[in-house]
Formats: structure tokens, C-alpha cells, sequence
């Protein structure tokens, strides 16, 4: 009998400054013991972020790794996820997901800081 583990990949369009990001694809399917690779492009940023998000949950953070970084980037929270980013043709940051399981099925979220040339300010208004 084989299990199947379905992973969702979401993230919101976004653009702030010019800097943009979205997902690859909408949804990933996977067998159990699988590696799952969710890739997001993107036009430009500082660092990135990988989150997920159970039903009902909070989403949580995953792992963040450089626009700049030229290795990999283990996650401290679960060393069976690793980010990348690779630059070509177009900027993308994958997330791997190594041993996929069926407890691995979230909604998977890609995130960026911007490279902002603008007005800071109003990124940090809920700060002070």
C-alpha cells in the first residue's frame, strides 16, 4: 500500500518597491519518503523566508536564507528542509523538503525582505 502525502505551496503575490515574489506552482504532490522541492521566483530582495502553516495554526517559521547566499541553508528547526537560491534567467528560492511524510502536508509560504531604496519608515510603523 503506498501513502501519498499532499504539500501545498502558497504564497501571496506581493510587490513593495518593485520587489516581487510567487510561487512556482500552486500545489505539490508527493509520495511519502519522497524529496519535495517548492521553488518561488522572485525579482529582487535582501533575504528569504519559508514558512508553513497547519490547519487552524499560526503559520511558522521554517528556514531564511540570503538572496546572496552561494550554499545551501539548513533549517534549524527540521534539518529535512533546506533553502536555495539559484539566479539566472530568473531568481528562484527553493525549499527542499527531504523524507517527505504525510505530517509534512501544510500550506508552505515563500517570503521576502525587500531591497528597499525608498522611504523605510512605514515598514517598521508597529514597531515603536
Amino acid at each position: 500500500m503506498i501513502l501519498h502525502s499532499v504539500i501545498l505551496l502558497s504564497a501571496f503575490a506581493y510587490a513593495a518597491y518593485g520587489n516581487e515574489i510567487k510561487p512556482s506552482k500552486s500545489e505539490e504532490f508527493a509520495e511519502e519518503g519522497s524529496n519535495v522541492t517548492l521553488s518561488c521566483s522572485y525579482s529582487s530582495a535582501y533575504t528569504l523566508h519559508w514558512y508553513r502553516q497547519f490547519p487552524g495554526s499560526a503559520p511558522e517559521f521554517i528556514v531564511l536564507i540570503s538572496d546572496g547566499a552561494k550554499q545551501a541553508e539548513v533549517s534549524i528547526v527540521d534539518s529535512r528542509f533546506t533553502a536555495k537560491v539559484t539566479k539566472g534567467k530568473e531568481n528562484l528560492s527553493d525549499l527542499e523538503i527531504s523524507s517527505a511524510s504525510i505530517s509534512d502536508s501544510a500550506l508552505y509560504y515563500c517570503a521576502l525582505t525587500p531591497t528597499v531604496t525608498g522611504n523605510t519608515r512605514t515598514l517598521y510603523k508597529n514597531l515603536t
